[in-house]
């Protein structure tokens, strides 16, 4: 018999409702736009899913002091089939289990590299079409990984990442990253972080990142990134500069990035995003967005969104 993916998933959710040991957390968030597409071949009208998600994460303490902690999360696209036509169209996200005490937490699974995670909040445009992914290398949640964040200390964190090689010709990777600040502003005006990847996924990367509350209504950010391939060729460097300005139930978003290669010939990229955020409630907004990605090719690609976005 063919077990699909949502009854695999409703499987899940079973046992966990039954487990009356564990604290368990439904959430997600669902994030759709209209959206005016053209990618050098003329305009076209798309809805988009941007990494609507669900999932289900808790956590139960133990006789020791410390607590088994767990999350098993899902992307789910609301607006199309998957590519192969079929409805069962689920991809994972972070999905692990591990141990947490008062010196941090370690987990084994599939989870966000720390080199990613140190990027904190800055992506103004995460999850649009100029999420910071589409420009510079980095991004990555992977499997086969055991992940550790230590708790803060004065303010600074630790994260580490290991990936395993997985094969006999393969090469472990290791993401790390040492954090100070809160990455939301909400307890300190200020976040920085510097991070670096060591042969994951084919390349090497230097990454700093700043984020800083100017005043009450405005945030500013930047970014530096330099990466290359394991083989020391596909040198680039990037930045990342943006603005927020907020006013009453509204927030302007304003942001640029670029990334420049060293070797002739190879196609430097940089593209601009405005938009605006209208909060409906606390957990909802409508949101509009325009973001142009240009190359040395000459190639331009230009986006004109308007989206709603519900966190649950």
């Amino acid at each position: 018999m063919k077990l699909t993916k949502s009854a695999l998933l409703l499987s899940i959710l079973s046992g966990l409702s039954l487990n009356a040991h564990a604290d368990v957390d439904v959430y997600g968030k669902a994030n759709l736009s209209v959206q005016s597409s053209d990618e050098g071949d003329g305009s076209f009208t798309e809805v988009k899913s941007n990494a609507s998600r669900f999932g289900f994460k808790g956590s139960e303490k133990l006789d020791s002091g410390l607590e088994v902690i767990y999350k098993l999360e899902f992307q789910v696209d609301v607006s199309d089939a998957d590519s192969k036509g079929d409805d069962d169209n689920i991809t994972a996200r972070n999905q692990y289990v591990g141990l947490k005490g008062k010196y941090g937490e370690v987990v084994i699974g599939r989870n966000d590299t720390a080199f990613k995670q140190s990027q904190g909040k800055i992506d103004l445009f995460n999850d649009l079409e100029a999420d910071i992914k589409n420009i510079f290398k980095g991004e990555n949640r992977l499997g086969d990984s055991i992940s550790f964040k230590s708790a803060s200390f004065n303010g600074f964190k630790v994260l580490g990442t290991f990936i395993a090689e997985d094969a006999t010709d393969g090469e472990n990777g290791y993401s790390g990253a040492v954090t100070y600040g809160d990455a939301k502003l909400k307890k300190s005006k200020f976040y920085v972080s510097l991070a670096g990847d060591s042969e994951v996924k084919g390349y090497d990367a230097l990454r700093v990142t700043g984020q800083f509350k100017a005043t009450d209504d405005l945030k500013l950010g930047a970014m530096y990134q330099k990466q290359e391939k394991v083989d020391g060729t596909g040198t680039a460097d990037g930045f990342l500069l943006n603005a927020a300005y907020s006013f009453g139930a509204n927030t302007v978003k304003l942001q640029y990035q670029m990334i420049d290669f060293d070797a002739a010939g190879s196609k430097d990229v940089d593209g601009i995003s405005i938009g605006i955020d209208h909060k409906l409630a606390k957990a909802a907004k409508l949101y509009a967005f325009y973001s142009s990605v240009d190359e040395d090719s000459g190639t331009e690609e230009d986006y004109l969104g308007l989206g709603i976005e519900y966190k649950f």
